[in-house]
C-alpha cells in the first residue's frame, strides 16, 4: 500500500481548517490531464470572475464541462450585463491568477457576490480550486455556499 504524501496546506486549506470545515485537499488541476480515481470531470467546478455594469465584480461557479450563461448571471446578480474580467486584470481584482481563483479566498479578501450553479447542490459536493495551480479542494456544496455567502442559481448555458 503506497503511503499518501502529505500535502502542504494552501491558504484555502488553512482558512477552512480554522473554520472547522471538513474538506479534502487534492493534488491535481481539474483543467488538464489525468483525473484521480473516482473523480469525474463534471464534479469539478471553475470559479469565474466577471464584472457587472451595476454591481462591479461578481463570481460565477459552474462545472468545467459547462459554459457560464452571462445573460443568466447578469439577471440573478442585478446587472443588465456582465463580462469576463480580462486576464491581465484578474489578479489585481481577485488576488488570484487564471486557474487559481477560488470562492473561499475571494470571499475572505473581497465581499464580491458569489453564484454557484444549482447542479452543485444536486451533486452534494463539489471540487474547486484551492487557490494555487494544480491544487483543489473537495467540499460539501451547501457548506461551501454557506461559508462564502453564495447563492445556488441556474447560470449554465
Amino acid at each position: 500500500m503506497a503511503k499518501k504524501k502529505k500535502l502542504k496546506k494552501t491558504l484555502v486549506d488553512q482558512i477552512l481548517d480554522k473554520a472547522k470545515i471538513a474538506h479534502d485537499s487534492l493534488d491535481f488541476n481539474g483543467l488538464d490531464g489525468q483525473l484521480p480515481e473516482g473523480i469525474k470531470r463534471s464534479d469539478i467546478f471553475k470559479t469565474l470572475a466577471l464584472v457587472g455594469d451595476k454591481t462591479g465584480p461578481v463570481i460565477g461557479i459552474v462545472p468545467i464541462t459547462e459554459h457560464l450563461s452571462e445573460k443568466k448571471l447578469a439577471k440573478v446578480s442585478g446587472n443588465k450585463k456582465v463580462s469576463m474580467i480580462p486576464q491581465k486584470d484578474l489578479e489585481k481584482t481577485t488576488g488570484y491568477i487564471h486557474g487559481a481563483n477560488n470562492p473561499v479566498g475571494i470571499r475572505q479578501k473581497h465581499k464580491f457576490p458569489i453564484y454557484i450553479d444549482q447542479v452543485a447542490l444536486e451533486l452534494g459536493q463539489m471540487i474547486v480550486s484551492a487557490g494555487e495551480l494544480k491544487r483543489s479542494i473537495r467540499i460539501d456544496s451547501q457548506t461551501l455556499a454557506d461559508f462564502v455567502a453564495a447563492k445556488f442559481v441556474d447560470i449554465k448555458e
